[in-house]
């Protein structure tokens, strides 16, 4: 008989590093359905969500080539909870639906032991019941970190990459409600380390789905 392939949840928030795990991830051999990927097919011209999303916030989030401006709609959303909302009720339906399909499609494909889902607003959304996860992992990075990382990735004034940071959920909140928690505060050598020993926990248990306790914790001190 063959075994179903483990279900993880990737989060973390903006600026600590999740695209970085996530490809490390990739690299080790874990199929990734990256729900940012999926996002961008939903809202692209034709999408099931691009007129919704145009409807909704207006012909100023749309470029020249006819194609959602991300960052317009991001400056929109980004100070206004309300427009964070309605957005999400635009397009999370349809990301959703299209990742349980592409995670639905990896099940069948042979070899294929553990599944990621790289949802940037997995505990803000969902539990991910709907998905069928099997454990969470959350990326940590302190806020000083992520708030310097974001000024220099998008060239954001320091205000501005605040109040991106405090948009999110906590993310304090996320390692309490974590299965695993990768400590992104270091070298990305310490970072890859840290990847290295939760893939060989995530395909031991791949193989062996006892059920087990949970070994992150809310306090940072106790990142692995």
């Amino acid at each position: 008989m063959t075994r179903r392939p483990l279900r993880i949840g990737l989060t973390g928030g903006i600026g600590s590093g999740k695209s970085l795990v996530a490809g490390m991830l990739r690299e080790l051999g874990a199929a990734v359905v990256d729900a940012d990927r999926v996002a961008r097919e939903v809202m692209a011209p034709g999408g099931p969500a691009y007129a919704d999303v145009v409807r909704e916030f207006g012909p100023e989030v749309v470029g020249p080539d006819g194609s959602l401006d991300r960052r317009a709609l991001a400056a929109r959303i980004f100070g206004d909870a309300g427009a964070r909302h309605r957005l999400n009720q635009l397009t999370h339906p349809h990301i959703r639906r299209r990742m349980a399909e592409e995670a639905d499609r990896l099940a069948a494909t042979p070899g294929v032991e553990v599944i990621v889902f790289d949802i940037p607003l997995l505990l803000e959304t969902t539990d991910g019941r709907e998905l069928g996860l099997d454990g969470i992992v959350v990326v940590y990075a302190d806020e000083a970190t992520r708030v310097r990382r974001l000024m220099a990735r998008d060239g954001l004034s320091e205000s501005d990459a605040r109040q991106r940071v405090a948009a999110q959920m906590p993310l304090e909140g996320k390692v309490a409600r974590a299965d695993w928690v990768v400590d992104n505060r270091g070298t990305p050598e310490e970072t890859r380390a840290a990847v290295d020993r939760l893939w060989a926990e995530l395909r031991a248990r791949a193989r062996d789905p006892a059920p087990r306790s949970s070994d992150a914790s809310g306090d940072p001190s106790h990142l692995a």
